[in-house]
């Protein structure tokens, strides 16, 4: 697939340096560069007291790198984001979910000086599936059309809903011309009464080793349209962000998402 902006391949590959690089996404994400000959991974690093081979601190990751790719945590996102404003450089791509609204705030106040791609998921298919849900969301208006989102992940996964439920609910709301944290439903317990016309509805399921599921269901008396991602192996998210990064290596900066990766309209 190729993602808006993607040109030849550069005369000398895009270096990119790893952070996370001892957990299962870090890893996923070197073997995703390694694949990739328009990439060169040039730096791994983890945070402060983790140790392993070819680990390097932070300082020299970023000095080495043109793109820092991290999937880490919300504050490690924050942190090296602002790491990079204040150096100029690297671009930066985060991968993290579960952001409080002031962590945003600051990793868009350090991209006014560094390039930064932050996405909940970077799954091609998945953020194809968005497109597909803010048009659905245009057309089947919420007087017959009822929107449920549900998720699944493996146990592991300590926020919910996930950061690519949250969204699709956000492409929904925008289809709509909705707030989605005025119309977001996010539990149901007890007597709920009735369902209030226009609510997005969240479920969440966490068990075992799954990688990743995603729904978005319109439901009407009379018909049901489902429209669904199934993530079979987390080397698929490494090479979206392999392509983010491409992307990503020669914009100046701003605060951008896989929307703009894709050539998404915004209108």
């Amino acid at each position: 697939m190729a993602c808006s902006g993607e040109t030849a391949l550069p005369d000398a590959p895009i270096k990119i340096a790893v952070g996370g690089a001892a957990g299962r996404m870090g890893q996923a994400m070197a073997d995703a560069v390694r694949a990739d000959p328009a990439l060169q991974l040039v730096a791994r690093f983890d945070r402060p007291g983790v140790e392993g081979a070819g680990l390097v601190d932070r300082a020299a990751a970023l000095e080495l790198a043109d793109v820092v790719v991290d999937f880490t945590t919300p504050q490690a996102s924050v942190e090296l984001a602002q790491a990079c404003a204040e150096r100029g450089g690297p671009r930066l791509l985060l991968g993290a979910t579960g952001f409080s609204d002031e962590q945003v705030a600051e990793i868009a106040e350090a991209a006014k000086r560094v390039a930064v791609v932050r996405a909940g998921n970077f799954s091609l298919g998945l953020n194809m599936l968005m497109g597909f849900v803010e048009r659905a969301a245009r057309v089947l208006g919420p007087d017959a059309y009822d929107i449920e989102i549900s998720e699944a992940h493996h146990r592991h996964k300590v926020d919910a809903p996930s950061g690519a439920a949250l969204m699709l609910g956000a492409a929904a709301a925008r289809g709509r011309g909705v707030d989605l944290d005025k119309v977001a439903k996010r539990g149901r317990d007890g007597i709920t009464g009735a369902r209030t016309a226009g609510d997005i509805g969240f479920s969440v399921l966490r068990g075992g080793g799954i990688v990743g599921e995603h729904a978005v269901t319109f439901a009407a008396e009379d018909e049901i349209l489902t429209l669904s991602h199934s993530a079979r192996d987390r080397g698929l998210f490494a090479r979206g962000a392999a392509a983010a990064a491409r992307w990503v290596a020669d914009r100046p900066p701003g605060h951008y998402d896989m929307r703009d990766v894709l050539g998404f309209s915004r209108d």
